[in-house]
């Protein structure tokens, strides 16, 4: 069992509220995405499906969020006959990502 042992915190500190968390990043499934489209440069729909473990409807719903924000670009393209789709970060989106981090980082370092 893990007991979390309150500790002062100076009110005047700049612990970022949790309200200002980028809510479109902060949510699970978009989180993960994020996180794996940051470490390689583009991904296939199915290799993300396989790592996220999300059906195709739950992916391509979190996708179609993230691309409606400007956070990932989705390029449809056939291989042959086979339908490709690629996603990647967008400039926006990796800054977003790393905002999102730094100010997650923040939060938990005021706790330890």
């Amino acid at each position: 069992m893990l007991i979390i042992k309150k500790k002062e915190i100076d009110k005047n500190s700049d612990i970022p509220l949790i309200s200002d968390i980028n809510k479109i990043i902060h949510e699970p499934a978009r989180l993960l995405i994020m996180s794996i489209l940051y470490v390689i440069k583009n991904s296939d729909f199915q290799f993300l499906k396989t790592q996220t473990k999300l059906t195709k409807g739950n992916l391509s719903s979190h996708i179609s969020k993230l691309e409606e924000v400007g956070y990932i670009l989705v390029v449809k393209r056939f291989k042959g006959k086979k339908p490709i789709t690629e996603i990647s970060l967008t400039p926006s989106g990796r800054e977003a990502y790393i905002l999102y981090r730094n100010e997650m980082d923040k939060i938990f370092s005021k706790f330890q």
